[in-house]
């Protein structure tokens, strides 16, 4: 009899990895994969247990799927990932529905406990050190085949104060250049024209090998693949950047001029507390150099308000530095206690209510910085890879343009033209909210042949813009 399976991934880009090669597995072993739970046999939920927000997340999506079972087709519930690596023994007492807890570094275990459900451990929950992805893992992405996420590395040796990352994802250890170049290679044949390169400390790629310039070896190999269009690098530390790696960011056609790094805070006295190595005079000389290097760069962060110590004036320190950084794309957290951080240690004196209070304000500067930045798209020319029909319309089609990373930062709504998912073409801009944008898509041969019909309707399209997203990034 043919099992239904169902995956639930929550939390980050390399969360998503992982639980693509549990997808792997389970269609080896004849699964047949389901897009709703209630008509699966197994449902498999991969967690985050990163902060208090997306641990609450976790534990709520457990709890809604358990539900399912003695209510429909549900037999068996897997929960895995960092959650579990963290918490495994208090989850398996309060969680009697879950049937098998693997943790985030047993994704291939899985086969075990498909196999032989009956015989398999409930708890399989091995030492973080023993994950690091292959190529010849079995991996199904599942943004489609045009935009997929490549992990070149697991774990972080950092210390910030805090991150419990290092706890259930070990150190730093980095997978061998040709292994990481044979996956994209495998990828673009079956039809990637964008490769997202993750880790946790992405620049970092290469130091426990001993390669000093390991990340802009391992990009310009990667870049020269036949086919591939697209190379998005996420998760840079702030430090000075490999040169090497500056040019390609500078030069390269396939590479993108798209700088994912989290400052975190601005405040020296923070910047000290969350133990993160370098000063605002520092962060400052790094964003100038290079915007000045690189042209057209599109500069994404994230900061952390409501961390213990953090006085009205660090906030202050922080506001005016995203004023004066006008990144293109920012993520704001609240801090979350976490404990086995050095942070846990400290008192947790920001009230709940300044937090989010905190995080209003600099999401609110940021908004204005973006909508100003989007609407001085309109009437330039992009390059957009095409995803498929948009959500607001079966109408329309919609996709990213490259300075728009998949799934975090906007779409582009494409209001006329005919293209297949996975074609690179030109666009024009001519709408604009502060996360998404609207353009005219260019035919083949770059032409804009707008139908009457379409500039007819353009108006009553532009009257459903406000459905578009338009709150600040998390």
């Amino acid at each position: 009899m043919e099992q239904r399976i169902h995956f639930i991934s929550l939390g980050c880009p390399k969360n998503r990895v992982d639980t693509e090669v549990m997808l792997g597995v389970a269609l080896r072993e004849g699964y047949r994969l389901v897009s709703d739970p209630r008509e699966a046999d197994t449902v498999v939920i991969n967690t985050c247990g990163f902060i208090e927000e997306a641990k609450e997340e976790s534990i709520e999506t457990i709890l809604e799927i358990a539900q399912l079972k003695g209510e429909g087709s549900l037999k068996r519930l897997i929960v895995a990932g960092c959650l579990v690596q963290r918490y495994g023994e208090e989850l398996a007492q309060e969680l009697p529905e879950v049937d098998h807890f693997l943790g985030s570094s047993d994704m291939l275990q899985l086969e075990r406990v498909l196999r032989s459900p009956n015989k398999a451990e409930r708890l399989l929950i091995g030492h973080p050190s023993q994950w690091l992805i292959r190529a010849s893992d079995p991996r199904v992405p599942s943004l489609g085949r045009h935009s997929v996420y490549v992990k070149i590395a697991e774990g972080c040796s950092r210390r910030c104060a805090f991150c419990a990352i290092p706890q259930f994802r070990g150190k730093q250890r980095s997978r061998p250049i040709e292994d990481i170049v044979l996956e994209c290679e495998r990828l673009v044949s079956e039809g990637a024209v964008e490769i997202n390169l993750v880790s946790q400390d992405t620049i970092a790629y290469g130091r426990d090998l001993g390669k000093k310039e390991g990340l802009a070896s391992l990009v310009s190999k990667i870049a020269e693949i036949q086919g591939l269009r697209w190379v998005r690098i996420f998760y840079l530390y702030p430090e000075c950047l490999d040169p090497a790696l500056v040019e390609l960011f500078a030069s390269h056609p396939r590479v993108l001029p798209y700088i994912d790094m989290p400052f975190q805070h601005a405040s020296d006295a923070m910047l000290r507390r969350m133990r993160r190595g370098h000063t605002l005079e520092g962060q400052k000389q790094i964003i100038y150099t290079l915007r000045e290097r690189i042209p057209h760069l599109v500069f994404r962060s994230a900061v952390i308000v409501g961390h213990p110590g953090e006085s009205e004036a660090d906030f202050e320190a922080l506001l005016e530095f995203v004023r004066w950084a006008e990144f293109d794309r920012l993520a704001v957290f609240t801090y979350s206690h976490e404990e086995g951080t050095a942070s846990y240690n400290l008192e947790d004196d920001v009230p709940p209510k300044v937090k989010r209070a905190r995080a209003r304000a600099v999401e609110m500067e940021q908004r204005s910085i973006m909508e100003r930045k989007n609407r001085a798209l309109i009437g330039k020319e992009v390059e957009v890879l095409v995803e498929g029909p948009s959500s607001e319309s079966e109408w329309l089609l919609e996709g990213r343009w490259w300075g728009q990373a998949p799934e975090i930062d906007g779409k582009v709504i494409l209001a006329n033209g005919t293209a297949k998912p996975g074609e690179i073409r030109k666009a024009r801009i001519t709408h604009a909210t502060p996360i998404d944008l609207v353009a005219d898509l260019a035919n083949e041969d770059g032409v804009y042949d707008v139908p009457p019909e379409a500039l007819k309707q353009r108006g009553a399209r532009r009257r459903r813009l406000p459905t578009l997203q338009s709150g600040a990034q998390k």
